[in-house]
């Protein structure tokens, strides 16, 4: 009997971060290595969330290698903190793969890696009789894969992102004969993408999509200002193939989509059927509006923050004017929604007109119900455990694999960190290892915890209040203020008053604790803090961030 351990390290009870161990025996496999960009205002000042690398690092001579199911931000995204730490070889699709190192080489943190390996559907590897397989998925990139893991109690599969399209092109099509002769080996384990698990209403084919997009173009004469995810290739090869067909000329506005495009050309993985489609910046005023499409991209919520810019006249190279169209092709996360409904107001304030994909038609990347039931059935495994999506998605998920006929008992709902074990013929879980969120901030890769944020949210939500003090501590006597500066508390002009009897309290406090000469810098700093956040709160209702600044001097006798 084999003893195999399942331990999501990410993607589990919320989106993207995706990242799961499987150990077989003495060997480590992890499927992905994915990052989440902070959506709303929960996260002050923080660029990305990876995760955390603790339990790798206490088995680093375990880890047979790193897998990647697609090329977007939430498979890829952490790879190059990864492998600043790990040298590990990295297996994935052609596309994925030179993704992957794009993302590697812009991060900045001087990696020497070369240990990456293109793999395809045909391609088995085998780690002393555990064998990693690939097969084909639909998603909104082009060479999606789902991964097996074939050990001696089954298979142990990893869906990644999908979905099932049967009119879906070359690069996007799913092998669905390679999943049914994994399913027909035994599956001890799906491990499966739930983001879509409670959808009521069901995808519609990719194709219908294009026909959407080409009717917009047609009955539009004016600029088409196209809000699409830098990533999500698939929309942007439909919004290349309208505009080719309706002899408009595409401007990029991003560098991020321009590097994504070039190496999707080059590996033949983009088709244009225009070769001289892009046009620059300059040569915009050449062409009539209803001859132009410009392409505002971005990864998470970047398209429609810069849009927000467009629509103030604060972009630095295209705003909103009469007439235009906005044509929003991805559909932007719950999370984004009231930023969306504020933008789209900016936009008509602007005198432009906004229209989205979504608004009649269901088209995402990830798997609606149906298609969550067919692959439990063409797979049939023994155990469940839904991933990708919060707690919600993954029940709802879990219902669905029910209602296909897993028993309850067989259905783990898991949080990051959690151990699901198999031994001597039993799933259960087992216990946990380490799994907190790691913030990247910066250059800074975990040196951002709690108590920094808390910080952060304090000032946003009520500022800061310095008191500069100066004393000499052999005389015993305050040399000079104490003086305040404040930011982001009150205006300072309008409220002299309190100022005024904050520094008094500052004064008294400083006073009456450097009579003891021996007195500890932290326990006058501490009395400042005390004293005058309870003075402040109680006049304001406020708690800003109270900092004393005490300096010392020494006046020597002439």
């Amino acid at each position: 009997m084999s003893n195999l351990k399942i331990i999501p390290l990410g993607g589990v009870r919320e989106n993207a971060k995706n990242m799961y161990v499987v150990e077989v025996e003495d060997a480590i496999f992890i499927l992905d290595c994915g990052l989440a960009y902070p959506e709303g205002q929960q996260l002050y000042g923080i660029d990305a969330v990876i995760p955390d690398f603790t339990y790798i690092e206490e088995n680093k001579d375990k880890v047979a290698g790193v897998f990647l199911s697609h090329g977007h931000d939430d498979a890829i995204g952490a790879l190059p903190y990864f492998l600043d730490k790990f040298n590990v070889p990295v297996f994935g699709s052609e596309l994925t793969i030179e993704l992957a190192k794009r993302f590697v080489d812009d991060s900045g943190l001087n990696i020497e890696f070369d240990d990456y390996h293109v793999i395809d559907e045909e391609v088995e590897i085998d780690f002393a009789g555990t064998v990693v397989r690939f097969f084909r998925t639909t998603h909104t990139i082009p060479d999606s894969m789902g991964i097996a893991v074939r050990t001696d109690e089954g298979n142990i599969v990893y869906t990644g992102n999908f979905k099932f399209d049967q009119m879906s092109t070359e690069y996007y099509r799913t092998d669905l004969g390679q999943i049914s002769e994994i399913g027909r080996e035994g599956v001890l384990a799906l491990l499966s993408d739930s983001m879509e698990a409670e959808s009521l209403t069901e995808n519609i084919s990719e194709a219908e999509v294009q026909t959407e997009v080409l009717n917009t173009f047609q009955g539009t004469k004016s600029r088409i200002i196209v809000v699409a995810v830098a990533s999500n290739l698939l929309r942007i090869q439909q919004v290349l193939n309208a505009a080719s067909r309706y002899n408009r000329k595409v401007f990029i506005t991003g560098k991020t989509v321009e590097a994504i495009l070039k190496i999707a050309i080059d590996l033949g993985k983009l088709e244009l059927m225009d070769e001289d489609i892009f046009v620059s910046i300059d040569q915009l005023d050449k062409y009539e509006d209803d001859q132009i499409v410009i392409l505002e991209t971005g990864s998470a919520g970047e398209p429609i923050n810069s849009l927000d810019n467009m629509a103030r006249g604060l972009h630095s190279q295209v705003n909103i004017k009469e007439g235009d169209l906005v044509y929003i092709v991805t559909s932007p996360s719950s999370s984004m929604e009231v930023s969306v409904a504020r933008t789209e107001n900016q936009v008509y304030r602007a005198g432009g007109k906004v229209k989205a994909i979504s608004d009649n038609l269901k088209a995402t990347g990830h798997a609606t119900p149906k298609d969550l039931q067919w692959m439990i059935n063409l797979l049939n495994p023994k155990h469940f455990i839904p991933i990708q999506g919060e707690y919600r998605m993954l029940a709802a998920h879990g219902d669905l694999a029910h209602q296909s006929g897993i028993p309850y008992r067989n259905i783990f709902i898991l949080s990051n960190g959690d151990i699901i074990q198999y031994k001597d013929g039993q799933m259960r879980q087992t216990g946990q290892v380490p799994a907190e969120n790691t913030l990247v901030d910066g250059i800074g890769i975990g040196d951002v915890g709690n108590i920094v944020l808390r910080d952060r949210r304090i000032l946003a939500d009520d500022g800061i209040f310095v008191s500069v003090c100066t004393i000499n501590r052999s005389k015993q006597e305050i040399v000079s203020g104490p003086y305040t500066v404040t930011r982001g508390f009150v205006f300072a002009k309008e409220s002299q008053d309190l100022i005024d009897q904050g520094n008094d309290i500052v004064r008294q406090v400083v006073k009456d604790v450097i009579q003891d000469k021996n007195f500890e810098w932290s326990a006058l700093k501490s009395s400042v803090r005390d004293e005058l956040g309870s003075f402040l709160f109680k006049k304001t209702k406020r708690r800003p961030i109270i900092l004393p600044v005490i300096m010392e001097v020494n006046q020597r006798r002439r």
